[in-house]
């Protein structure tokens, strides 16, 4: 291959690992490995919606471009890259066939679109359950809802590649059911069967991907992420007031749960990382990792809030730090996204609730007739706590993976 020929297929590697999230860091170093088993001095320099490869070898240099939206997820493809970066490596895989399987890599399915429709509708059922949800109804509208809303996000991305009309599609769908629900007295004040389907929605990777880029320097990058993301959930929540609004039904601000059993606690977030997994394309013989962790550090959460009384923040914290020491060697080692792997195994932690209440808050505050004193404290609290827990997921989940990625590279830098 020639030079130009060589830098574009390290670009094709590099796009499928930043396209399906895997970490910024993860995928230059990559890029640089197979650079390296190519012949190459490269340096991989990702913006978002853009990646750039600056490479050269004994016959000259070279700038090579390339198109990339980081706004998906798909651990299976990741992991099938880099496995195909080590045959390069190994001598296994020849460059022309290497391109081929780039190619057939890129294009590999996602999971089927029944199965997607029967995790979302689990997904919603077990968050459901996991904040108290009483009665076998509104179960069964959770589930409905949510697997609905998933056959028409699977539906409009056949139709647009806009990637804001497949959430606040099925945010406004969520709403109406759960609007429906509330007229026929299906839902109680909580409104779980208009905001369990909507969690389901909420971009957990990019937030974890922007922290990253954030923490590591990479600010346009990370802020690119983080805006991404807020849009996303933005998108949601005026979705799901819209549907609300559209049969005169509104989100209380009220707690956001109702305590449950350990045993059932346990259980159900085991069930809602399965989900997420499979909303991943997480590779089945992965799939045990992530759902033992997150049963382990729902486990711990609930000891923390239940038996030692602190606060949900302290026990999102306590959860994560679990969840980032045990599976950041686990993702190095199987070549899983960090970011996919970390959040599906504690989906069931973050404050998507407290953040739809808080926007409804706002919402009805703006309105002025309801702008009252509880109101506008209840608000304020949803708002402070969501971002209280966000900030301690962050946290919790970067700083042992940054500790455990460094220690092993001096592990190896040792042994070397």
């Amino acid at each position: 291959m020639t030079l130009d020929e060589r830098s574009h297929l390290v670009l094709a590697f590099a796009r499928v690992l930043f396209t399906n999230g895997q970490a910024t860091d993860q995928t230059v170093a990559a890029a640089e490995r197979l650079s390296r088993a190519l012949g190459l001095r490269a340096n991989l320099m990702p913006r978002w919606a853009e990646l750039e490869l600056q490479s050269d070898d004994k016959d000259g240099a070279t700038i090579s471009q390339v198109a990339a939206d980081p706004t998906g997820v798909d651990m299976d493809r990741v992991a099938s890259t880099i496995r195909a970066i080590e045959d390069v490596e190994a001598g296994r895989l020849t460059q022309d066939a290497a391109m081929q399987a780039i190619g057939a890599i890129s294009r590999a399915p996602p999971a089927p679109t029944w199965l997607f429709a029967l995790a979302a509708g689990a997904g919603a059922v077990a968050l459901s359950v996991i904040f108290g949800v009483e009665h076998f109804a509104p179960v069964v509208l959770i589930f409905v809802s949510a697997g609905a809303g998933a056959l028409l996000r699977r539906g409009l991305a056949r139709l647009s590649a806009n990637v804001f009309i497949q959430p606040v599609c099925a945010a406004i769908l969520a709403g109406v059911i759960g609007a429906l629900a509330v007229r026929y007295q299906l839902s109680s004040s909580l409104r779980l069967v208009a905001v369990c389907p909507c969690m389901v929605l909420v971009p957990g990777p990019h937030l974890l991907n922007s922290a990253l880029d954030l923490i590591n320097g990479r600010i346009h990058l990370g802020g690119a992420r983080l805006i991404y993301a807020g849009l996303i959930t933005v998108a949601i929540s005026a979705g799901l007031l819209l549907g609300l609004a559209l049969l005169g039904v509104s989100l209380p601000v009220d707690g956001p749960g109702r305590d449950v059993p350990i045993w059932e606690d346990v259980i159900a977030a085991g069930v809602a990382v399965a989900s997420y997994s499979v909303f991943f394309s997480t590779p089945l013989n992965m799939l045990p990792w992530p759902v033992a962790v997150g049963m382990v550090a729902h486990a711990l959460r609930w000891a923390t809030l239940s038996v030692l009384g602190f606060g949900v923040a302290a026990g999102a914290l306590v959860a994560c730090i679990v969840v980032g020491l045990i599976l950041t060697p686990v993702s190095r080692r199987s070549h899983m996204p960090f970011a996919a792997i970390g959040f599906a195994s504690v989906v069931s932690i973050m404050p998507g609730v407290y953040l739809f209440r808080m926007t409804s808050g706002l919402v009805q505050i703006a309105d002025g007739s309801q702008a009252t004193l509880p109101l506008i404290s209840g608000t304020i609290a949803d708002g402070m706590t969501a971002s209280t827990i966000i900030l301690a997921m962050s946290l919790g989940l970067i700083v042992p993976k940054m500790v455990v990625d460094y220690l092993s590279e001096r592990l190896t830098q040792a042994k070397s």
